[in-house]
């Protein structure tokens, strides 16, 4: 067998298994693509920036010729943006790809790997996947518990992975937290705070000072979330110049193509389109965790643009509510089998998934997760 010759790391690995497509859902099921309502991924339901759609639609004309390697001009935008040099910042294809530079250039067999309990599983495949030691530190409450990750780190430790606010539990870590954890954390060690959902923050975190400060420190933004642009898969890390200039060496050349360059740049000049986002996020939240309290249902207050919400039997709700035409997130991927995942969407949307919810009766009781 094949499995005999391969890297045991990769036998070992279980694939990561993202959100089920729309239209794999219409032909599996029999149905009509346009009566389907995905909100398992995440997604920003008011689409992409017209601004990123009209410089997407430019850029296509110079589809022949290839992207600019170094990213030099969406570099320049997210480093102006963000008040630092244009040397602090990496791009990837999606943020994934720069949590697999990092583990490239620090996991080995003799590493290492922290991350909270229910956090990003893709952090858990990495480490399995270079052959290093992963390290998962109980999170009460569903919060990252910074100073028991603090307590676990050793000297084998290279990487620490801080989702915030977390996926798939929407929680988050404060400032005095993060502050005092990285009051502790090693030379050796390099902090990574995933910030995918940052922009969605009421009151915004600085992590980046210590970025300024040249501290061993990676920050991870994406415009999939609040800029709608999933599909096009930009990422960026922003780090201190020598930890950055490691990553930039792991990197494959071309990695975000031309026509998502272009409409990244676009897309982070658009603060409306990003206020409107938040908007009608801030309005689906209240709308579920309303509901889910009404209905005594079990959930975690949401610091981003989903709401973790306990049913009592996760794959059971998610299949059914599937041949209803709504897709959800079955959470026992990540220890949780009585959980779904249900990303915000547009008033309708949620109101169609509150609907199907409601169908299945679910009452579980307990109230509100409190933090």
């Amino acid at each position: 067998m094949i499995d005999t010759y391969a890297n045991r790391f990769v036998c070992d690995l279980v694939a990561y298994e993202p959100g089920k497509p729309i239209d794999e859902t219409a032909r599996e099921l029999g149905l009509d693509p346009g009566d389907i309502v995905k909100l398992a991924s995440n997604e920003n339901p008011l689409g992409p920036s017209p601004k990123a759609l009209e410089a997407m639609r430019t850029a296509l004309a110079e589809a022949h010729i290839y992207p600019d390697g170094g990213g030099y001009r969406l570099r320049s935008a997210i480093a102006a943006k963000l008040g630092l040099e244009l040397e602090h910042v990496v791009i990837g294809n999606g943020s994934n790809e720069i949590i697999e530079l990092l583990c490239h250039t620090f996991l080995n067999p003799a590493a290492e790997l922290i991350a909270a309990e229910h956090a990003f599983v893709v952090y858990k495949l990495m480490a399995t996947l270079f052959g290093a030691r992963y390290v998962e530190v109980p999170d009460p409450g569903f919060v990252h518990d910074l100073d028991a990750m603090a307590a676990a780190i050793t000297p084998q430790t290279r990487l620490v992975f801080i989702a915030n606010p977390n996926n798939p539990t929407g929680t988050l870590v404060g400032q005095e937290a993060i502050d005092r954890f990285m009051a502790k954390v090693p030379e050796q060690v390099v902090v990574v705070f995933d910030e995918a959902y940052f922009e969605f923050l009421e009151v915004p975190l600085d992590t980046l000072r210590y970025v300024r400060e040249g501290r061993n420190v990676c920050v991870l933004r994406t415009c999939s979330k609040i800029h709608g642009l999933a599909g096009l898969r930009v990422g960026y890390g922003l780090a201190s110049k020598p930890l950055a200039a490691l990553l930039q060496k792991a990197r494959q050349p071309f990695n975000v193509n031309a026509i998502a360059q272009a409409g990244a740049i676009a897309a982070l000049e658009d603060a409306d389109h990003v206020a409107a986002t938040r908007q009608l996020n801030r309005e689906g939240l209240a709308f579920y965790q309303t509901a889910f309290a009404a209905r005594g249902l079990r959930f975690v207050p949401s610091h981003a643009n989903f709401v973790l919400v306990e049913v009592g039997d996760g794959d059971r709700v998610f299949a059914a509510m599937l041949k209803q035409g709504v897709i959800v997130r079955a959470m026992r991927g990540y220890k949780l089998p009585g959980w779904i995942r249900i990303s915000v969407g547009t008033a309708a949307q949620n109101q169609r998934c509150l609907e199907v919810l409601d169908r299945e009766g679910c009452r579980q009781g307990g109230g509100t997760v409190l933090q």
